[in-house]
Formats: C-alpha cells, sequence, structure tokens
C-alpha cells in the first residue's frame, strides 16, 4: 500500500447494508484477476481514465515485474444496477493465486458474502483454481463462475464452461463470460454481483465487532488496520480495543478505500475499511483479531482464522554483520504486511547473526528475501530451504528440528518427516512424465481422475521436503509449463533420514549442513564437495573437503595446495641438495597446516547455498 495521503473531504456516512456487496476475485495464477479489477475500476469510475494504468491494484514494483499479485487488495466501487436501476456500493478484494499465498485468500474470504471464480478460456481449470474453490465453499460463500480473456483466438468457451459446470454444479450457460482485457461481459458480471451475491447481515444496535483482515505499516502515520464491520459502528474518536490483547486506542481516522484511502464519518454493518490509531508497534495489530468499542465491549470474538503453519525454514543472514538491528527492524514491518511470515533469532559459526525465518513455500520464501532486500537496502545470505522433522532418542526424547545444526548425534530411534497431499493438473500426454517424477521423490499415487478427455487430476503424497527445493520447476520443465500443482500438509510419517555434515581441514561448516534421505545422500556430498572445490581459493597447504554422516565419510575433494617453486635459487649441483630443500619445505607445509585455518569467502556461501533454478532465474535477468 502506498504512503496514505491527506485526507480529502470525508465521505458520507455508512451505507445501508442492503446497498453492500462484499466479493472477491479467487483463480490460478495468470488468469486474469488483476486485469479483469482494473477493468472494474474502469467502469465504475473510481478511477479516471488519465490515472489508469495496468494492475492498478498492484502497488509494489516486484508484483508488476513479475506479474503477480502477492498482497490482497481491497477497493470500494460504486455502481448503479442496471436491472433495479439502483445505487449500489461493491467492496472489491483482490487476491493472489498463486499457491505460496493461499493464506491472503483465506482471510480474504472471512471477509466476504461471494466469490467470482475466475477461469482462463484458453488455460481451464487448475489445481490451484480448485484450491480456492474448496476455500470459497468451506467458508460457504456464493460462487460466480466466470470464463475470462474469451477474446483470445486460442479461448475455449463451450469445453471449459461444461468443466466448470460439472465441478460446481450448475448448467453451462450459468458461466459467466468475460474479457478483461476489452471489457466485454463485466458491466453484465456486476449486475449480476449485486442479484446473486447477498448482502452483509448484522446487527447495527449490537456491541461493535469489526475484523482485522490485513494492515500495513506507513512510515508517516504507523499502522494502517484493514477491517470489515460485522456489528455496530465505527466513528472518528470512538475509543476502541483489540479483543485478544485488550489494549485500547483512540481512532484518529476511519475511512474507505477508493481505491485511494478516503476519510469518512464511519463504517457500518458489513462496510469494508480502514482504521488508523497512531500507534507504530506492528505486534498491537493482529490479523484476525476482532475490534470492538472501550466503552461496550462484545462479549464473543468473531471467528478468525487459522494461524498459517510455515512449511519451509531458511535461515536470513546480512552480509555485512552490523547490518543485523537493521535486518530485525525489516522484518517486524514485513511481518504486518505478511501476517504468514514468523522468525526468530539464530546464530551460525560461519555466518554470524541472523533469523531462523518460516515461510509458506519457496516463492514466499523468495518474494520475502526480495522485499528485505530492496526496501531495507540490506544484503542478505539465505541457507537452504529446510522443513520441520521430529526426532526421538534412543531414550525416549523427543526434538523438534528446523535448522540441520539441532539435528542430534546421539542414537536415533525414529525421525518423522512432513507429509503433503499433492494434486497435480495437466493434459493427458504428460502422465507418464509426471508419474516418473513423482516416484523419484518418494512419492506414493492416492488417486487419478479425467476432468475433461485430454486433462487430468493426479493426486499423490509426497514428502515435504521433496517438494521444497526444485520439485515445481521439474515439473514445468517435464510439461512444457502446462502442469499446474497445489498442495497441502496432511500427515506425518517416519523416514530414513540422515544429516551429511560437510568437513573442511576435519572442522564442520554448519551452513552446508543438510537433511536429506539416505538414498540421496552420497549425490549430495559429491555435488557440494564439487561445488566447494570449485568455489574456495587455494591456500599455501593442502585442503581436504570431505561430506560425511556421523563419523562415516561418504565423498572426498581435495583443494592442491599453492606450490612455491623452492628450487628456483638452485641452480646445478648435488641432487642431495634440492632433496634437502623440498624436505625443509614439506616440514614447513605440514607445521602450516597444523595452526592455519581456511577462509571461506562470502561469495563461496552465496553461490554453494544458491539453487540451480536460483541460477537460471539469475541468468534470464
Amino acid at each position: 500500500m502506498p504512503a496514505i495521503p491527506i485526507t480529502k473531504s470525508p465521505q458520507p456516512a455508512a451505507t445501508k447494508p442492503d446497498q453492500i456487496r462484499n466479493f472477491c476475485i479467487i483463480a490460478h495464477i495468470d488468469h486474469g484477476k488483476s486485469t479483469l479489477a482494473d477493468r472494474m475500476l474502469g467502469i465504475t469510475g473510481v478511477v479516471e481514465d488519465r490515472n489508469m494504468r495496468a494492475q492498478y491494484l498492484d502497488r509494489m514494483d516486484i508484483e508488476r515485474e513479475r506479474g503477480i499479485t502477492i498482497k490482497s487488495q481491497a477497493v470500494r466501487l460504486p455502481w448503479r444496477s442496471g436491472l433495479d436501476n439502483q445505487d449500489y456500493i461493491l467492496n472489491m478484494i483482490d487476491t493472489p493465486g498463486h499457491v505460496d499465498f493461499t493464506y491472503e485468500v483465506s482471510r480474504s474470504l472471512a471477509a466476504c458474502e461471494g466469490a467470482i471464480l475466475l477461469v482462463d478460456c484458453a488455460q481451464g481449470i487448475e489445481a490451484q483454481t480448485l484450491a480456492n474453490l474448496y476455500l470459497a465453499m468451506e467458508n460457504n460463500l456464493t460462487i460466480i463462475p466466470v470464463l475470462n480473456k474469451i477474446d483470445l483466438p486460442a479461448a475455449q468457451p463451450e469445453k471449459f464452461a461444461e468443466e466448470l459446470a460439472n465441478l460446481i454444479g450448475c448448467k453451462p450457460e450459468d458461466c459467466l463470460r468475460v474479457s478483461g482485457k476489452t471489457g466485454e461481459g463485466v458491466e453484465v458480471l456486476l449486475d449480476q454481483i449485486v442479484k446473486q451475491i447477498p448482502p452483509p447481515v448484522g446487527d447495527l444496535s449490537a456491541a461493535t465487532r469489526a475484523l482485522i483482515f490485513d494492515s500495513v505499516y506507513d512510515s508517516y502515520r504507523g499502522v494502517v488496520t484493514y477491517v470489515r464491520v460485522v456489528d455496530g459502528h465505527l466513528s472518528p474518536r470512538d475509543q476502541i480495543q483489540m479483543y485478544s490483547t485488550g489494549v485500547r486506542h483512540e481512532m484518529l481516522e476511519v475511512g474507505v478505500i477508493s481505491p485511494e484511502p478516503m476519510a469518512s464519518n464511519g463504517l457500518g454493518v458489513g462496510e469494508v475499511g480502514y482504521l488508523i490509531t497512531g500507534v507504530k508497534d506492528v505486534r498491537q495489530s493482529r490479523v484476525g483479531d476482532t475490534v470492538t468499542t472501550y466503552n461496550n465491549p462484545a462479549k464473543i470474538a468473531l471467528a478468525g482464522y487459522k494461524d498459517p503453519k510455515p512449511m519451509v525454514f531458511s535461515g536470513l543472514f546480512p552480509l555485512d554483520g552490523a547490518e543485523y538491528p537493521m535486518l530485525r527492524e525489516a522484518l517486524d514491518k514485513l511481518q504486518l504486511n505478511d501476517a504468514a511470515l514468523v522468525f526468530e533469532p539464530e546464530s551460525s559459526a560461519a555466518l554470524g547473526f541472523g533469523f531462523r525465518c518460516g515461510f509458506l513455500g519457496l516463492l514466499h520464501m523468495e518474494i520475502v528475501r526480495e522485499r528485505l532486500e530492496r526496501e531495507a537496502g540490506l544484503t542478505l545470505i539465505s541457507t537452504a530451504p529446510s522443513v520441520v522433522y521430529k526426532v526421538t532418542l534412543d531414550d525416549g526424547k523427543k526434538i523438534v528440528v528446523t535448522n540441520p545444526s539441532e539435528y542430534p548425534d546421539g542414537k536415533i530411534a525414529e525421525v518423522m518427516e512432513p507429509i503433503v497431499k499433492a494434486t497435480i493438473l495437466a493434459p493427458s500426454e504428460f502422465i507418464g512424465t509426471i508419474m516418473e517424477l513423482c516416484q523419484q521423490r518418494r512419492g506414493a499415487q492416492k488417486g487419478m481422475d479425467y476432468l475433461s478427455e485430454d486433462r487430468i487430476e493426479i493426486r499423490y503424497t509426497l514428502p515435504l521436503a521433496e517438494i521444497v527445493f526444485d520439485f515445481f520447476d521439474q515439473l514445468k520443465s517435464r510439461t512444457r509449463g502446462y502442469a499446474s500443482l497445489d498442495y497441502e500438509p496432511i500427515a506425518e510419517e517416519a523416514g530414513d533420514l540422515v544429516k551429511v555434515d560437510i568437513l573442511l581441514q576435519g572442522e564442520k561448516v554448519d551452513a552446508f549442513s543438510q537433511i536429506v534421505h539416505r538414498d540421496k545422500a552420497y549425490a549430495y556430498g559429491v555435488s557440494m564437495t564439487g561445488k566447494l572445490r570449485d568455489l574456495i581459493p587455494r591456500q599455501q597447504f593442502e585442503v581436504p573437503i570431505q561430506a560425511a554422516i556421523g563419523a562415516k565419510i561418504i565423498a572426498r575433494e581435495n583443494i592442491r595446495a599453492i606450490r612455491k617453486d623452492v628450487l628456483a635459487k638452485c641452480y646445478g649441483g648435488d641432487i642431495t641438495r634440492k632433496r634437502k630443500l623440498l624436505e625443509k619445505q614439506k616440514e614447513g607445509k605440514k607445521r602450516m597446516k597444523m595452526v592455519g585455518r581456511v577462509e571461506v569467502p562470502q561469495e563461496a556461501f552465496i553461490a554453494a547455498l544458491t539453487t540451480d533454478s536460483d541460477k537460471a532465474s539469475e541468468k534470464k535477468k
């Protein structure tokens, strides 16, 4: 969100609930959500043509560059319905489409009564479309099926209308056809939103309850909290309190987003808007909390949503140790914008002080790191991603391991690893190569269904550790980009896992340790020792690089010593004279090896911890 501007003239006070419709747009990544949102902004007139730009609601540079939505964005749209000639207020929330940002979608659904299920006419239903549909059904939302991009030459609206109708149990003709690019059918869609989505229900006279569904940090005005009012009324200068903490605040400003923030005289039942209390502490406005008034507090909190569980863990360390306090402050502010991010301090012998961060997936990890580097001007090193393991020792003691350095050295009875249910949608011609990939990643097939003659849904259970590294990249390359993946955690199972340590001259380097399946330990050891041999500069003495499981060495590479030519000054004479000089050099090397330490340059850490997919994306740039 941009900085909240100095407010314009106040908007009128709260609208009647039966004139309000709250809805969100859900779809797979790249199915045209942001383009459709742009067209709605233009048609309803909240953004003038001269101010219009593509992806208007995507406020971050990183969203524009990648063409993806990362943050949900709420906006208030005025609309005069062509069906009954009445004025309505439509509160729209544009949501992300990638599996890593499902949490943003779940929060948006809690603030709505209806959802537009958007499907690309050329690509059809994909994995995240299904996942978001099930989320909407769990929230009992009214679902409006919409086929987008009907202007494309490759569009097949009839075929995908049939697919969509079978999926949600409606008739093919009930699927609306629109083009976000040209604006065709968008006015009909806005009328159907008014007709099909029910108005919000709430009690104006009851104690005030409002659900916090998002919050951002503004450098000038502090924490800006986005709320959906369920009961009662919020007015400027009200004394409010947060239900979970009981902390009391005075509201300095209440307003709506249209699409720029505008102060109003209050928010009533069913309205979506923002609050500013001047609070600078980012921890006092928790997403999912209930806002109520101090004088007449609500007795029962609103049902929020489940706290997100991090799926992938990685260490973030500043390249310059002096930037550690800046990294802490940047993470605090980012956590307010991104409620799914968790972190705790961590120190590493090799990398110094940093933070162990939990992410929802690899893209989430990549985005967080890039945002920290851009917004706070930091240079960071991230360690290889890992998942949470539960280790039981022989004596019955249980340990939770989020970092390979926490893995115990004693006798281990059992290691439990997280298992996910993966749903893959792809053209049926790729069945063989998808099954081969899943078998290589220790997957177990759970089912397979044909959605149509040439599209298939394959369900597998896979260890999460096998997905977080490069599974998605492999899937895309094997299916020419046609396959889509969605996954959710379901259980934990015992696995034959070991910790592979990397030793430099007999000393462990904790940053390179990794927990892997026993069958893949040798391959990891060989690849990491080979990488480090090329990256670490040669020393005055020979340096062995070893990969070990416990005390057993499984791979080794040597960095040859830099050799000084001690025979250069020896220009003739007996061979014993040459031998004497070489023996003297040999003794010196042995002594140096005993006292010398191998210094690993930071560039070597960065290169060794960069995955092949990261390198490929850097080459593209």
